[in-house]
C-alpha cells in the first residue's frame, strides 16, 4: 500500500493546498506516481490548479453520483511521473450532502482505494473542524500541520495540535510557510514563498530556492529517497 500523508493547515490561508501541490509535484518530478485528495471541501483551492471544467469532482464521489477513478485529473504531463488530482469544485446542495457522516466514510475508502493505486497519497486538510477533515486524518498514515512562519502561524498551532490530540493522534511534523526572513515559527521545515502562478507548481522548476527546500521536506516526510538535481544543490539523495 501506498505512503498516505496529510497536510493539515492550522488556519485558512496558510499555504496548505500550494504545500500539497509542492510535495505532489516533486514526487512526480523523480518518476512516482501521486494522487492527491482534497478534504477541504469549503475553499475548494485545489480546483484552482486545474484548467477547465470539473465534472464529476471528489464531492460527486462522496455522495455515491460517481466512481472514484472518475474524478481524476491529470496534472503537469511534462514530469516523469503521474499526478492525479481529485479536487472538490461543487454547487452549494452537493457540497452540503458532501459533509455528512456518510460522505466522510467514502472519503475514507477513497483513500484506501487511492493507496492501492498510486505510489504516494497526499491529502489537503483544512482546520479540524467537519466530517471530511477528521476522516482525512483518520485516514493517513501521518499528519503535517502546516503554518506560516510567523506571529499567527504560532498563535493557531497548539490549537491544531490539540485537535489532533483529541482525534488520538500527533503531528509529525510542522511545516513552516511563506519563510522569507527571520521566523517567529520552530518548524521542522521551512518553505520559501512560491514564485510561480496560481495553476503550475514552483518546484517543476529546479532552479529555484524554493524546489531543493520542498525537496528535502518531501523526503523525510513520505519516507523515500529523491535523485533530483538541483543547480545549486547539487544531486538530493
Amino acid at each position: 500500500m501506498a505512503d498516505t500523508l496529510a497536510f493539515v493547515g492550522v488556519a485558512g490561508g496558510v499555504g496548505t493546498t500550494r504545500t500539497v501541490v509542492e510535495t505532489a509535484a516533486t514526487l512526480a518530478r523523480d518518476g512516482n506516481s501521486v494522487a492527491v485528495l482534497d478534504a477541504a471541501l469549503d475553499t475548494q483551492g485545489l480546483s484552482t490548479y486545474v484548467e477547465g471544467r470539473l465534472d464529476p469532482d471528489l464531492t460527486a464521489v462522496l455522495v455515491d453520483e460517481t466512481g472514484f477513478s472518475e474524478a481524476a485529473v491529470p496534472g503537469w504531463p511534462e514530469l516523469d511521473g503521474e499526478v492525479a488530482l481529485y479536487p472538490a469544485h461543487a454547487p452549494f446542495e452537493r457540497l452540503a450532502r458532501a459533509k455528512t457522516v456518510d460522505a466522510a466514510q467514502r472519503l475514507e475508502t477513497c483513500i484506501d482505494h487511492a493507496a492501492g493505486r498510486y505510489d504516494h497519497v497526499l491529502l489537503d486538510v483544512p482546520p479540524i473542524a467537519d466530517n471530511q477533515a477528521v476522516a482525512a486524518v483518520r485516514g493517513a498514515d501521518r499528519r503535517a500541520l502546516v503554518a506560516p512562519a510567523t506571529r499567527r502561524g504560532n498563535d493557531h498551532l497548539p490549537r491544531m495540535r490539540g485537535r489532533l490530540v483529541d482525534l488520538g493522534f500527533d503531528a509529525d511534523a510542522v511545516v513552516g510557510t511563506f519563510a522569507d526572513g527571520e521566523a517567529a515559527l520552530s518548524a521542522d521545515y521551512e518553505l520559501p514563498t512560491a514564485e510561480r502562478g496560481a495553476t503550475e507548481p514552483t518546484a517543476i522548476d529546479p532552479d529555484t530556492e524554493f524546489a531543493p527546500a520542498v525537496a528535502a521536506m518531501t523526503e523525510a516526510l513520505c519516507r523515500c529517497s529523491l535523485d533530483l538535481d538541483f543547480p545549486e544543490e547539487g544531486l538530493l539523495r
